[in-house]
């Protein structure tokens, strides 16, 4: 039985309401202040709206028309789109603070929500944090002071150089005498950036200047540190919810091993791997790390966990996680909710015995980038954005916190996060495929995305069975990803799907053409199906005939077998759900010549349904080249040019840096592919470029 929306389900089945926590004579806050923006801004709009409390946003020039800026009481304009004229200069903020008379401020996750300064401002303003104390920032905010406290603490740490590094020079020393391959980082970071891997010198040397260029633009805090990358680890993190009255939990565990250049893209709850005694060793462990440092609200404490379930603590984020609603969905505690109450200082009504692993949740993080071209950022305009409905599903339940709506700018400026879909059900194989039919049903046009990539994840042996570290994608997909290869039954079920959609339609065309005389049915029943791009390179034909009747079709198949298609599909649908062979079938769907092209299970078909004769014909036609771009260099992505590193003329060697691209606060460093010599340069540092621009050439 899953919870509904209003309660939550406890181990034993029952049904309880979230507990009070409201503090004896304690008034709670009137109007709250959103230091953010997109979906995690909405977020936080939502359960202060359920709690009563009016809410203001702050937005840039390139938010004035966003979803959270909608969704708010008020909303307070605070400068240009850059995040640092903008969302993270505390003065902006402040002076947002003070016109909309906000008691009390959420700052959600990255900006300025680890910043110890913006809780000084506050705290001097007599507004109120909601998050930790100064001092708790300062202390596990900063990656290099959490370690050295850990340490102390005799908590187990990952080994590394904990002081702070001048220059690349120093950066390779320290990296030779802890051995590679490191992790280079930010002091100050966090949703990966400012993190590079590097296996040998030359990365180092590379990876240190690009972390700090990217710390300083994304915290204005560059200082780095390195530490071991332990090889074959699983992400796994402990949420923790402490008060000012002594009192701390923690909400069990969330896995987050599948992750892409470090940044988190599928989390769940809780892990496959861990058993009662290691969560609880490492529960434990975390309450103790935040009370020494007197952390009060929300926290994370991340570990890396090795094959033997020995774990290493690798930091404290001192804020509400991204992946926080999957600790939600299991425990039934709004974590948000519980953040403001503490802030007003409130104790804890929950105790540590209250807690309890109610199914299983997974979160799939909807990008704005293309999982085609090594998922590098992708902006535009939504021109199609529709989620998957909300709520109960059957057994389980779909959740999508979002900060986009259809017709909106993806910027190039911010995070290109669009969505946290999330799925709750009985056990983790519900909750995979109650995940599996919502990213089937979910429609995004306009730019890339990663739902492609996130729906092959899901079906992919690797993650069914739970065994996954956090080298998955790069072991996986080792030459990025390609799409995905449904297997045959799979591909057959599409054909029969199709076929009797293209029935449908050629209904429709007949009647509109005048061809059906009497409504009676003049529409063939020998058709082909060809798919193309279910099998690399190849095309796919089902010669079928079609049997219908008032519920459905009967597709029979040139070997003789025969599958039962129902489904309520009518032309101009973009979506189609199917009953094929008794079993659901979720399709996205456009016209295309002579057919549709079909998205499902993260595939990209291109279906075609001819006549024998015009399937005969068809296959006579020769196939149309793409143009020859060998000798370019196309820029990969929107964004701008940071620095050119060769000039015409020059020679370059395979492997060679040609150009740093900076995307969505991230830096790419484009190099050779092969040897050759620079004939032309089309563009200069402080060029915007879209996708496929020139940026040289070669001889």
């Amino acid at each position: 039985m899953a919870p509904s929306r209003s309660f939550f389900m406890c181990s034993s089945g029952t049904v309880r309401r979230l507990p009070k926590f409201h503090k004896k004579g304690t008034a709670m806050f009137d109007k709250i202040l959103i230091a953010n923006r997109g979906e995690i801004a909405c977020r936080v709009i939502k359960t202060a709206r359920k709690m009563g409390i009016k809410t203001v946003a702050i937005y840039s020039d390139a938010d004035k028309n966003a979803l959270h800026v909608e969704m708010a009481d008020e909303a307070v304009h605070i400068g240009p789109p850059p995040a640092n004229q903008s969302y993270i200069v505390i003065d902006k903020v402040m002076d947002a603070i003070k016109k909309s008379g906000a008691q009390a401020v959420h700052p959600g996750y990255g900006f300025l929500s680890e910043n110890a300064k913006f809780a000084e401002a506050l705290e001097a303003a007599g507004v109120a944090f909601i998050g930790p104390p100064k001092g708790a920032i300062e202390a596990m905010g900063d990656k290099i002071t959490s370690k050295k406290i850990a340490q102390e603490a005799d908590v187990s740490t990952v080994p590394g150089y904990m002081g702070l590094i001048e220059d690349a020079d120093e950066a390779v020393k320290i990296s030779n005498e802890i051995g590679y391959p490191v992790m280079i980082k930010a002091s100050a970071g966090g949703g990966g950036k400012g993190m590079r891997i590097a296996w040998n010198d030359e990365e180092c040397r590379e990876g240190f200047q690009s972390s700090k260029n990217e710390a300083a633009n994304s915290f204005g805090d560059d200082r780095i540190f390195i530490e071991k990358f332990v090889t074959q680890p699983r992400h796994i993190e402990i949420q923790v919810l402490c008060d000012a009255h002594g009192n701390g939990i923690y909400l069990n565990e969330r896995e987050c091993s599948i992750q892409r250049r470090n940044q988190k893209v599928v989390e769940e709850a809780p892990s496959p791997f861990l058993d009662e005694a290691t969560r609880k060793a490492m529960g434990e462990q975390s309450v103790a790390l935040a009370k020494a440092v007197g952390y009060t609200s929300a926290g994370t404490v991340e570990f890396i966990v090795d094959g033997d379930k020995n774990f290493y603590f690798l930091e404290m984020n001192t804020r509400l996680q991204v992946e926080h609603p999957v600790t939600e969905l299991i425990t039934g505690v709004d974590l948000v909710e519980q953040m403001i109450r503490v802030a007003n200082g409130e104790p804890l009504n929950i105790t540590q015995d209250d807690v309890q692993i109610n199914g299983w949740a997974i979160e799939n993080r909807l990008y704005a980038e293309d999982p085609y071209r090594n998922f590098l950022p992708s902006i535009g305009r939504l021109t199609r954005y529709r989620p998957p409905a909300e709520g109960e599903l059957g057994d389980g339940i779909v959740r999508n916190d979002t900060g986009v709506y259809e017709g909106g700018e993806i910027s190039m400026y911010y995070d290109p996060m669009i969505a946290k879909l999330c799925t709750w059900a009985p056990t983790r194989e519900g909750a995979i495929e109650v995940m599996r039919n919502a990213l089937d049903s979910f429609e995004v046009e306009g730019i890339g995305h990663n739902l492609p990539f996130v729906a092959a994840v899901m079906d992919h042996p690797k993650f069914i069975s739970g065994d996954m570290t956090t080298a998955f994608i790069a072991e996986e997909y080792p030459d990025g990803f390609e799409g995905v290869s449904l297997a045959q039954d799979e591909l057959r079920r599409v054909a029969a799907a199709a076929a009797a959609m293209n029935r449908v339609a050629e209904i429709r065309r007949a009647r509109i053409s005048g061809r059906l005389d009497n409504h009676e049915r003049r529409v063939g029943e020998d058709w082909v199906v060809t798919l193309k791009g279910g099998v690399p390179g190849e095309d796919v034909p089902w010669p079928v005939k079609i049997e219908a009747d008032q519920e459905g079709s009967n597709v029979k198949f040139e070997d003789g077998k025969t599958l039962r298609v129902e489904g309520n599909w009518t032309p101009g649908d973009s979506l189609a759900h199917m009953m094929v062979d008794g079993a659901p079938l979720v399709l996205k769907v456009d016209k295309a010549t002579q057919g549709f092209r079909l998205r499902t299970r993260g595939a990209d078909l291109r279906a075609h349904i001819r006549t024998p004769r015009q399937a005969e014909l068809a296959a006579l036609m020769p196939e149309k080249l793409p143009p020859d771009t060998s000798k370019m260099l196309l820029c990969p992505m929107p964004g701008l040019i940071v620095k050119v590193d060769v000039a015409e003329g020059d020679e370059v060697q395979e492997g060679q840096a040609l150009c740093t691209v900076e995307a969505m606060k991230m830096e790419n460093i484009l190099r050779a592919e092969r040897k050759g010599v620079v004939s032309k340069i089309n563009a200069a540092a402080g060029d915007s470029l879209a996708v496929d621009d020139v940026i040289m050439e070669f001889e």
